[in-house]
């Protein structure tokens, strides 16, 4: 074993200075670290002019509802959810987990079930946007008319996402069996567990092939 004396173990060891610029160069670090970022300007288009910027402020924004094209102006971070329910008083789709968990907020983006809370409303223009509303009408809608047959529904915050996505389901199959349909459904919840009138509005849909009587 090497012996090191008293003296070289001191040199071996940092001084104070030292350790005052390393404690000195951290502390500038977490400094910069939790500085805030710069705001970076806005440009008003691409170099070429062609794509003009969106944000942060309102921006027109077009969307086709139920049939209807309707026009607002929404800041680009505003979703598909709550551009309906608080700029186009369109409320069928219900806000509830507003963390794509629950399925109340489903609409059918171009007959496609979606949960409007995950989507930017400027990103769903030149779509066709169908929600609750649209199984209403002169006649209600088979899916709808066979939840209120079945007694399906309790709350109600959960029934519109269910309707809309039971119809897409059917629409997409439908010779669709009951189980098939309850796969389509695996992403909506219900809280107060009206799971059984639902199987029994299912069954009976399934054999009319959604088309109710």
């Amino acid at each position: 074993m090497k012996y090191t004396s008293g003296s070289q173990k001191e040199k071996a060891r940092p001084s104070r200075r030292d350790f005052l610029k390393g404690s000195g160069a951290v502390a500038a670090v977490g400094a910069l670290a939790t500085a805030p970022l710069p705001v970076l300007p806005l440009m008003a288009d691409t170099p070429d002019g062609s794509i003009p910027a969106m944000g942060p402020g309102p921006v027109k924004t077009t969307l086709k509802v139920n049939g209807k094209q309707m026009t607002e102006a929404f800041e680009p971070r505003v979703t598909l959810l709550d551009a309906l329910r608080n700029h186009l008083d369109v409320t069928g789709c219900k806000r509830v987990c507003d963390r794509g968990t629950c399925g109340a907020c489903t609409v059918m983006l171009d007959g496609k079930p979606i949960y409007s809370c995950t989507m930017l409303a400027i990103e769903a223009q030149g779509h066709e946007i169908q929600t609750a509303e649209a199984l209403s009408g002169d006649k209600l809608d088979a899916v709808p008319a066979a939840f209120v047959e079945h007694d399906a529904q309790q709350c109600g915050f959960c029934t519109p996402g269910f309707v809309v996505a039971m119809r897409a389901a059917f629409n997409k199959n439908p010779q669709a069996t009951p189980a098939q349909i309850e796969e389509a459904l695996s992403g909506n919840i219900c809280r107060c567990g009206t799971y059984q009138q639902m199987r029994n509005a299912i069954a009976a849909l399934c054999k009319t092939q959604g088309k109710g009587v």
